[in-house]
Order: structure tokens, then sequence, then C-alpha cells
């Protein structure tokens, strides 16, 4: 039976299966896990500050060293919102302090213990407890920025209507919910129609917002970069400011070392949100 854009239950599983589509995906995760785990037990200052009740309301932050009060990126992790923890993406930090970015990543109670509403409050309830402190953080509160890879690119979108935050970079995200609740992911996420209309971007494109930077990598699933596609279109035609940047070769995973390293596509990008005038 379709369900989806001419697709049926296993071809729409598949489509949206980035673990599978990507041979050696562990091997990926236990290498930022011990890139992560090298700079957490180097830099072990600001690890797991509080920023709500629950267990994984936590923010880990890792400043520059610098004399005066730097931007600040805060990524949201992915894992189609069921799994993985911000503790694996701390080696993302590599490229954003390459520029003298502050770099913060939040964490967030997953599905099935958490709804997809629940999630949503609890990034937003981050980012301005985050911004509420930057001063002490060596970090300055008018200079704070979004990312987030996959689910996190999700949430990216969804904060894009917050005034506080000043530009984002949303990688390989998600914005249409409608193929995730009829796909095996819901299984955990629950997913009514109406919570995925609502928590979808793509349908609550915000009046005004500031620059948005879309990516995606080019070998990655279609749907994915359909995904991407459609939301950046939806962006512009909206009147709204922003950037697409395609990542030639790169998958679902590789993708993110554009903005692990100083010299990755991804890491320039984030400089020109930040820095261009």
């Amino acid at each position: 039976m379709t369900l989806y854009r001419g697709m049926d239950r296993a071809a729409l599983d598949a489509a949206y299966n980035n673990g599978a589509a990507v041979a050696d995906s562990a091997r990926f995760i236990a290498l930022w896990e011990q890139r992560s785990a090298a700079l957490r037990a180097a830099e072990p200052r600001y690890l797991d500050l509080r920023y709500g009740e629950a267990e994984r309301e936590r923010i880990d932050f890792f400043p520059i060293a610098a004399a005066r009060p730097a931007p600040t990126l805060l990524f949201i992790h992915g894992g189609y919102w069921q799994s993985r923890a911000k503790e694996i993406f701390s080696f993302l930090a590599a490229g954003p302090r390459s520029l003298g970015i502050n770099i913060a990543l939040i964490g967030y109670t997953l599905a099935p213990e958490a709804r997809l509403d629940t999630i949503v409050a609890q990034c937003r309830r981050g980012l301005h407890w985050l911004h509420a402190r930057l001063s002490e953080l060596s970090g300055d509160p008018e200079r704070l920025y979004l990312s987030g890879w996959s689910a996190g690119g999700h949430l990216t979108a969804m904060l894009m209507d917050e005034e506080i935050v000043r530009g984002a970079l949303a990688i390989s995200g998600i914005y249409d919910l409608e193929p995730i609740r009829l796909c095996y992911l819901n299984e955990k996420l629950r997913l009514d129609a109406e919570e995925a209309r609502r928590n979808s971007p793509l349908f609550h494109l915000p009046a005004r917002a500031p620059r948005l930077f879309v990516t995606v990598g080019g070998a990655e699933l279609p749907e994915l970069v359909r995904q991407s596609e459609t939301y950046y279109e939806a962006w512009r035609e909206r009147g709204l400011p922003g950037e697409f940047v395609p990542l030639p070769g790169r998958d679902h995973f590789t993708a993110l070392e554009e903005l692990a390293t100083p010299e990755g596509i991804l890491t320039k990008a984030l400089g020109r949100l930040v820095f261009a005038a």
C-alpha cells in the first residue's frame, strides 16, 4: 500500500534509514566517541551544566581562550530524537573554535520517554538558559548561533523564531515529519498527524528570522536531500535570508567532518554566518 510519495512501508523505512545506507556508520560513531572523550577529559570545567530538571537537560560548554566575549554556537545532536547523546559530538568543537567561536552542546530527553513536543520545549528552554548565562561563560549574549545535525537540524529549524538567535546552520535535517510518522521511526516517537504537522518546520516558517544556512550531503539518501532542498526553497520563497550549502560526496555521517575541521566547508560557512557584515 502506498503511504507517501509513491512509497510503501518497506520503501519508506529504507528511505529514512541512514544507518543502513552507510555501511560503516558504526565506525564513524566510535571514532566520534573517541575524539570527543579526549576533549572532554582535557576540558572538564563546563560539562553537564543543568538547564532543567530532567536527567538529559544539560549543556556542555567549550570556550575559546579569549580576553573578550566571543560568539557562541549551540549545537543540537541527532539520532532521530530517540538515540545518541551530546557527549558523542564534542569533537565538533575543533572547527568552530578555530574561528574564535565558543561551542555549547545541548542534551534533551529521548523518545519514547519524551514526546516531540517536550523535546522541542526542552531545547527552547536550554537556548534561553544558555543565553542568560553567556556573560558568565566568556560569551557574548548578542552573538548566539544555532546548529544541529539530522534530528538536531529539525530542532534548529524549530527554534528559528527565537529573537535571541542571530543565525543558524541546519545540517541534514528533517523538516516535514509526515514520512517520519509513517515509517519505522514512529514506533518510539508515537507521532499522530497533528503532532507531526505541529512540529514540521516546513509548515511553520517564521514571519521574520535571521540568516539560516541549510546543508546536506550530496551522497545522502534522496529523501534527506529532498527534505533540505524543499525546506530551503520554502524559506527563500517566504523572503527569509539564507544560503544553501552543498556538500559534494558527503553522506549523512561524513557531512559532519565539514564542521569538525578548520578547513571544512561548514566551518567556512559558519565563519560567513557569524562574521560577514
